[in-house]
């Protein structure tokens, strides 16, 4: 007798799965290639929960899917396995984070193998591995030798701008480079020493050392990206950050803008994710001009992007951060300005950025003369100008932008109109057409006009000149902790050096505690005699965690490749990621990263194509179910949910995972604390029935549900289903264990077609009938359709509709189910590759083709008429659509349960509407 025992068939098949490496990918040119990839998680302590898995399961099915439909599948899994929460266990605990880490490592394995996923796991990559990051310190090191060249617009060796400097100097190159780069002729730079060409150099060169205003996080003792801050606090801890000027390395991604916007345009990823890079990207043409500040040498560069409302300009504002704020700022201001300048520092650009009902600010008590006007105006600072936007700096123009109109309202400054409409006395006239008033040469253009006037003007006074801007800032790649990527870098008379390629990997040193030194340095400032050629002092900082996740798809190519990162002939045939999952929430961080990494390799032809990632998809979160207990006013009694109201209570998360269908396991309850040993209940009909909440899924809520469990309780292959039967692939939704049960009871009905009553094994030749063959095409022709355009949920009611139909049709015939098997085997690959064994085949599901539906058997050749006797519909009668009227006419005058309601009469007529009414007159 044969059940449905699937924890034996489950670890049955994934023991098989390893031993035959099913999944294993060659270079096969036979075949098409197809790359899906999920982003690669980190690995945290607390391991998987039922929310991780959902892109996962997704792309697992894709993966199937295309090897069944002849593609030669890439499906690797990795581990970005650098990052904060190991280095602060191990400053907590002394634990070394590299020991931490493998243990979470095989935790996740562990998880992600019992859901069957298809992972080549011979592939697997960990960015902490010397032999893996030894290629992350390789690339680092080809973009230090490297610049960004705008006539060729692309990345060329630093060799080259070197032996045109030593030609023409600076003059005629055209390079992203340091705005205050001077220019230099070539005997100039031939009488330079090799310390001032090589700090020199630094200003062209695509990673750079430089002091930049960062995010310091004294807590974490770090500095952290723009995105790993929020309102001010980590995102990890929410610890407090403040902005401070460090000395960091830098990566030089602003050369690279324009080509990151454009090439937006040739990937297929989701529109909100193409947007937030746009408006990361931020680009703006307008104009630079240069206000001279009164009674002195110092001028205030400032871009705009309506220079036609120059001589509406009544102030100019000043980032607090500005290098000028402390050279003009008088005496009598300076109390003041450095009161602010010290408040807003410690804000973060985001905050300043989004935070627009605040209106504050300092005038410094020095003035301006507007290039174009020679108008006198005050310069103030203010926290709404960003350092790291623009130049730092901008011309107010309070009568037609909302935030220099709420600036000047509250501070009472002149707000003068200069495009004509609007209401001043209400709000800024912030209008994009017109024409312009009280701005003499400008006068009675229209808007686009003056624009272009305006420019030119400036160009030929020499006070400013057009120019295209980006929001974009260089990308800080220092990172003061232990657990990173060393820089393969040593300083010799201040000036950095690369490694030679033979040195490396630059291995992380041993060091006796996690911290930063006592001096403040990093904690790679501890490590006893770490010096390069026992002399030169190492990079102390570590990179960032981004740096790994930059090109680890290109590893997976060619993962044991020790003389090059991956071997050409491979990279040549994989390309790029076909399919790439993951969260939006990266979309300014490793999606953009990735994206500079994969057009800089582009460019020294080490790569083939421009973009890495050809679709992406952001797949929605599973949010947590919570349950609630309610505890009594200063007692350790627990009242269920309908009596709450009738005590004073307060509401109390409990571990869902002591819950079934909201009733309270109370014996599970007092043992889950110490504290709960003696609880008391009151009661409703005998069960304690808990509170329910949606809310996102974390270990502070008790909400998490283990995916351990639910394939120990359930299956793998329910799990992997009813995942995808929550609801579209994109979306947000509320996870409900008691809901597993219509995906484990239909994967039992399923089980149940291919045996009899006894349990054994019954699956016969007979030739299928029409309703059989319908039901399996219609169900392929959906699945198919479905898996084209990600759309899983949908695909999980075909197939429920699909077993109901054949159980109600008793079929159990190899025609029918062997097929249907190899559809369903993407979604639950271990009870199909089980019945695909009883079936008699001797290779895996993975290689069986997908069957192709025919149109044929999907044809309407019956149609169920409904019958009307006097416009009351009485019955029902199946008629083939090609039967003859005077045949359905004497049917339906023949059947029973029509002539009941004739009540003794002859029929006066019956009307018949082709496919859709049948009724009789009487």
């Amino acid at each position: 007798m044969s059940e449905y025992n699937f924890n034996q068939i489950e670890k049955k098949w994934q023991r098989y799965w390893q031993e035959n490496q099913t999944f294993k990918a060659t270079e096969n040119t036979d075949k098409p290639k197809f790359y899906v990839l999920d982003m690669f998680p980190y690995p945290s302590g607390a391991g998987l929960h039922v929310g991780h898995p959902l892109g996962y399961i997704a792309s697992d099915i894709v993966s199937r899917y295309k090897r069944s439909k002849g593609f030669n599948v890439l499906h690797p899994m990795g581990f970005d396995a650098f990052g904060l929460p190991a280095e602060q266990y191990a400053i907590q605990t002394g634990q070394h984070p590299a020991i931490t880490t493998e243990q979470n490592i095989q935790r996740y394995i562990e998880q992600l193998k019992n859901i069957g996923f298809s992972y080549e796991w011979e592939r697997e990559v960990r960015t902490s591995d010397p032999g893996y990051y030894k290629w992350t310190q390789w690339i680092f090191m080809q973009l230090f030798n490297s610049y960004y060249n705008y006539d060729t617009d692309k990345a060329e060796p630093i060799a080259d701008l070197i032996a045109a400097f030593e030609k023409s100097g600076n003059t005629n190159i055209n390079a992203a480079c340091d705005e205050d780069t001077p220019s230099f002729t070539s005997e100039e730079w031939q009488g330079m020493n090799d310390q001032e060409r090589a700090h020199l150099l630094l200003k062209y060169r695509l990673t750079y050392v430089a002091d930049a205003v960062v995010n310091w996080c004294p807590a974490l003792g770090t500095v952290l990206a723009n995105d790993e801050v929020k309102d001010g606090l980590s995102e990890r801890g929410g610890y407090p950050v403040e902005r401070k000027l460090m000395r960091q390395w830098m990566m030089r991604i602003t050369a690279y803008a324009e080509r990151l916007l454009q090439g937006l345009e040739e990937i297929d990823w989701p529109e909100q994710v193409k947007e937030m890079q746009r408006n990361w990207i931020g680009k703006s043409v307008g104009a630079e001009l240069d206000f001279a500040v009164e009674g002195a040498t110092e001028k205030i560069r400032v871009f705009t992007t309506r220079i036609d409302t120059i001589f509406g300009a009544s102030f100019v504002v000043l980032a607090p951060e500005h290098e000028l704020v402390a050279q003009i700022t008088t005496a009598e201001q300076r109390a003041a300005v450095d009161a602010y300048v010290n408040v807003a520092k410690n804000r973060s650009e985001r905050e300043r950025m989004t935070d627009v009902k605040t209106v504050s600010g300092v005038f410094t008590g020095a003035y301006a003369i507007n290039p174009l006007s020679n108008e006198r105006a005050p310069i103030w600072i203010a926290d709404y100008v960003l350092a790291g936007y623009g130049t730092g700096a901008v011309m107010a123009v309070p009568g037609h932008d909302s935030r220099d109109y709420a600036f000047a309202k509250h501070f009472n400054l002149p707000i003068p109109q200069v495009v004509e409409g609007g209401n001043l006395e209400e709000e800024a006239h912030a209008a994009k057409e017109g024409k312009i008033i009280n701005s003499g040469f400008l006068n009675g253009l229209e808007v686009k006009d003056a624009i272009t006037a305006g420019i030119a003007k400036a160009e030929e006074l020499g006070v400013g000149k057009g120019k295209v801007n980006y929001r974009m800032r260089d990308a800080v790649f220092s990172r003061q902790r232990y657990w990173g990527e060393p820089v393969p870098v040593y300083f010799k008379d201040g000036i950095p050096h690369l490694l030679h390629e033979s040195e490396l990997p630059l291995e992380l040193p041993k060091i006796d505690a996690y911290l930063p030194t006592e001096t403040g340095e990093p904690p790679l400032g501890r490590a006893v005699d770490w010096k390069y050629q026992d002399n030169y002092e190492y990079e102390l900082s570590t990179m960032p965690g981004w740096a790994g996740s930059s090109w680890y798809w290109y590893r997976y190519m060619d993962p044991q490749n020790d003389t090059s990162f991956a071997a050409k002939e491979k990279i040549e045939y994989w390309r790029n990621v076909d399919l790439y999952m993951g969260g939006a929430e990266h979309a300014t961080g490793h999606l953009l990263y990735s994206r500079f990494w994969n057009k800089f390799l582009y460019d020294m032809g080490l790569v083939v194509e421009q973009e890495p990632f050809k679709k992406l998809i952001n797949q929605g979160m599973i949010q947590g179910r919570s349950n609630f207990v309610y505890r009594v006013k200063d007692s350790n009694t627990y009242v269920s949910f309908g009596l709450r109201n009738q005590y004073e209570t307060t509401a109390l998360h409990v571990d869902v995972n002591i819950v079934e269908n909201d009733e309270l396991d109370l014996e599970a309850f007092k043992a889950w604390r110490p504290e709960n040993a003696d609880a008391e209940f009151i009661l409703e009909d005998g069960k304690y029935i808990c509170g329910v909440e949606i809310e996102k899924m974390s270990k502070s809520k008790y909400n998490v549900v283990n995916p351990d469990i639910i394939v120990e309780r359930q299956g793998a292959d329910t799990l992997r289903m009813y995942e995808m039967f929550l609801g579209p692939l994109e979306q947000f939704k509320p996870w409900n264990t008691n809901g597993m049960d219509g995906v484990s009871k239909f994967l039992k009905r399923f089980w149940k077609l291919f045996h009899d009553n006894e349990g054994n094994f019954a699956v016969s030749d007979e030739e299928p009938t029409a309703a059989e063959l319908k039901s399996l095409h219609k169900t392929i022709k959906k699945v198919e359709e479905d898996i084209e355009r990600f759309s899983f949920n949908t695909s999980v009611s075909t197939f429920m509709i699909c077993v109901n139909e054949l159980t109600a049709l008793k079929t159990n015939k190899r025609a029918i189910l062997d097929p249907l098997t190899v559809v369903l085997a993407p979604y639950a690959p271990h009870i199909a590759e089980e019945l695909w064994e009883k079936l008699g085949h001797q290779e895996s599901v993975t290689f069986a083709p997908f069957p192709a539906w025919e149109e044929k058997y999907l044809v309407e050749n019956t149609f169920d008429y409904p019958v009307s006797v006097n416009g009351k519909m009485r019955a029902k009668v199946t008629f083939a659509t090609d039967t003859p009227r005077e045949e359905m006419e004497k049917a339906v005058v023949a059947d029973e349960q029509i002539t009941k309601f004739f009540e003794g009469k002859a029929p006066k007529k019956i009307i018949i509407v082709p496919n859709k009414i049948i009724n009789v007159v009487v």
